[in-house]
């Protein structure tokens, strides 16, 4: 895959002017990546939306069962979802009206990376924001 989608200057604005990350997929659970990875970030200042159906609270954060129910400007909407699923949660970001969309490690769509940065959208794919920021010191 290209780097198209990792853009050392992208990622670097995404990380340091971003204050409000919804991470779909994310439950009340520290067992999974997308606890630590929205932890990482909340423990870096910014605000943090979990978003599943169970609509749990995580992390202090009351959480919405879709994006579409999130009433909050979502800077970044973390993608912690299978690849087969990452298209559909990119579609609901764009119509949400989310300033970016960084889909992790292994979670990889180029045709929805491709529509959300033809809608506006910064875009990283197959990163890890953990990894990236530990990357900048």
């Amino acid at each position: 895959m290209d780097d198209r989608f990792a853009d050392p200057r992208v990622i670097s604005r995404l990380l340091d002017e971003s204050k409000t990350w919804a991470f779909v997929g994310l439950r009340d659970d520290p067992s999974r990546t997308a606890y630590d990875q929205a932890r990482l970030l909340q423990l870096r200042g910014r605000r943090i939306i979990p978003v599943h159906p169970a609509a749990e609270t995580v992390l202090g954060e009351l959480g919405y069962a879709s994006l579409a129910d999130v009433p909050d400007r979502m800077d970044v909407v973390g993608v912690y979802r299978r690849s087969e699923f990452a298209g559909q949660v990119v579609d609901e970001a764009i119509a949400a009206g989310a300033g970016a969309v960084w889909l992790p490690l292994g979670v990889v769509d180029p045709a929805a990376a491709e529509r959300a940065a033809a809608a506006g959208l910064a875009v990283v794919m197959d990163r890890c924001p953990a990894v990236e920021w530990a990357l900048r010191r």
